[in-house]
C-alpha cells in the first residue's frame, strides 16, 4: 500500500461532492438530524433533498478509505437557502453531517474548514451558521475553530424550532 493510500485510511479527505454522492448524502444527513433527534421526522423531506440542495449550494464530501462519512453544503449569499446572510460579504453552511462511525476523526473540522476556505476564495468576509440548541459537539467543533456566538441573530424558521447564530469573520 502506498503512504497515501496508507494515510487516507487513516485520514478523511475533503473533496467537492458529485452526483453519485448524492444517495449517500442524503442518507448521512437524515441520519445525523433525525437519528440524534436534533430535528423532528417533518424535516425528513429537506434533508433528503440532495438534488435540491446542489441547486443553491457548493457540496462537500469526506471520504475515509474511499466512502464518504460526511457532507456539508456551502452556500452564497442570495440562494434561498442561505437562511441568514445579509449580503455578499456573506456565506453559511447548512446541515453538516458526520456517520456516526467517522465522528471523532476530524471529517467535521475537514468540511467546515472546506467551507472557510470557499468563503475566501469567493471574497466573503464572514461565514455565519444557524445550529439547533442541543447540537453540543457541533458547538464545540464551532468554538474551537473560532466561532462565537451571535444571539442577535437567533431566529425561528416556524414556530417551536430555534435557532442559535454563530459567526466568523474570514
Amino acid at each position: 500500500m502506498s503512504a497515501t493510500a496508507a494515510r487516507d485510511r487513516l485520514n478523511p479527505v475533503v473533496r467537492p461532492a458529485v452526483e453519485a454522492d448524492y444517495p449517500r448524502i442524503g442518507e448521512l444527513t437524515v441520519t445525523a438530524y433525525l437519528g440524534d433527534g436534533v430535528s423532528g421526522p417533518d424535516y425528513r423531506a429537506e434533508l433528503s433533498d440532495v438534488t435540491g440542495r446542489a441547486r443553491q449550494a457548493e457540496l462537500f464530501v469526506a471520504e475515509l478509505d474511499r466512502v464518504v462519512v460526511g457532507s456539508v453544503a456551502f452556500v452564497r449569499h442570495g440562494a434561498p437557502f442561505a437562511e441568514i446572510t445579509t449580503g455578499p460579504e456573506e456565506a453559511a453552511f447548512r446541515m453538516l453531517a458526520v456517520s456516526p462511525e467517522a465522528r471523532g476523526l476530524g471529517a467535521g473540522e475537514l468540511l467546515v474548514r472546506a467551507c472557510l476556505d470557499q468563503a475566501r476564495a469567493v471574497g466573503c468576509t464572514r461565514v455565519v451558521i444557524s445550529t439547533g440548541p442541543l447540537m453540543h459537539a457541533a458547538h464545540r467543533l464551532y468554538v474551537r475553530l473560532g466561532f462565537q456566538r451571535e444571539p442577535s441573530r437567533d431566529w425561528s424558521p416556524k414556530p417551536g424550532v430555534d435557532l442559535i447564530c454563530y459567526q466568523l469573520p474570514v
